[in-house]
């Protein structure tokens, strides 16, 4: 059964550029939830419900050229800095001195990014599938041919985008309209997000990781070659404040969310349980 919460849509701007986000409850328990690339803040639904119905302020933002924020076409503007910026942008939007971040791929390389240049505005790491050295090259692999499509063959990014938007969403379950609003794209935008992400810096080096202190609790997911657990479980240990929890499988969180849930529930807890932020080492 869903949970029953408020929900807000807002937007603030960036630089000129429109960004769209939900809100789920209220409160100054602040957490900001970011998707993975080329999906969109829906994804997070399930989870921000959740938190939301445990007491917490729950934020899910579409970074530029994701969801419904606007999509530039300039490579330059799609970097892990740049998204950066913009979730500290949305911190500063709220009044906000502090959240627990978190977010699937895409959305914890940004949240790492976030509590690497400024720390004391990050209560929590909240992370999922973060892709680091072990998985760069297969995201190069799946990701590299989708640029070039888009790039070079820009039909048929068109073509599917008609196709999956004449699909009636209230005919497919939630994680299938999710799927589908993902293949929502515009060439010229997604060839610019994809370029700008991977020939960037993609995370913090080790050296910087091991000096982030914030709690954290990193997910990470079997038999996934671009989001291998080895990152995940690599990351958990160069910070000390981490603990790496392990799926069962790649798509537990998805389709039998309790068990992980319920860790980001108690996660979230300890990290607003106090004044201070509470170490989970």
């Amino acid at each position: 059964m869903a949970t029953l919460v408020s929900e807000r849509v807002g937007q603030y701007f960036v630089d000129g550029h429109r960004l769209e986000y939900t809100e789920y409850g209220a409160g100054e328990r602040l957490v900001v939830l970011v998707h993975g690339q080329l999906m969109l803040r829906s994804m997070h639904e399930p989870l921000a419900r959740a938190l939301a119905g445990a007491g917490f302020h729950v934020v899910t933002l579409d970074l530029l050229g994701h969801g419904r924020s606007d999509r530039p076409l300039d490579p330059r503007i799609y970097s892990m800095t740049a998204f950066g910026e913009q979730v500290v942008a949305l911190l500063d939007h709220l009044g906000a001195d502090q959240a627990v971040l978190g977010g699937t791929s895409l959305g914890s390389n940004v949240s790492l990014e976030v509590a690497d240049v400024l720390p004391e505005r990050v209560r929590g790491l909240l992370l999922e599938m973060p892709v680091l050295d072990n998985g760069l090259e297969a995201g190069l692999i799946a990701f590299g041919p989708l640029m070039f499509t888009a790039r070079f063959l820009p039909v048929t990014v068109s073509a599917t985008r008609r196709l999956t938007r004449a699909v009636p969403r209230a005919l497919v379950p939630f994680w299938g309209g999710v799927l589908l609003d993902s293949f929502d794209q515009r060439p010229g935008p997604m060839a610019a997000a994809i370029h700008g992400i991977f020939f960037g810096r993609i995370a913090p080096s080790s050296k910087r990781r091991r000096l982030i202190e914030v709690p954290a609790l990193v997910v990470g997911h079997p038999r996934d070659p671009v989001h291998p657990a080895a990152d995940a479980a690599m990351l958990a240990e160069e910070m000390p404040n981490a603990r790496f929890v392990a799926a069962r499988g790649i798509l537990e969180w998805r389709v039998r969310p309790q068990r992980l849930t319920d860790e980001a529930v108690e996660f979230v807890t300890r990290c607003w349980g106090s004044p201070s932020a509470v170490s989970t080492g």
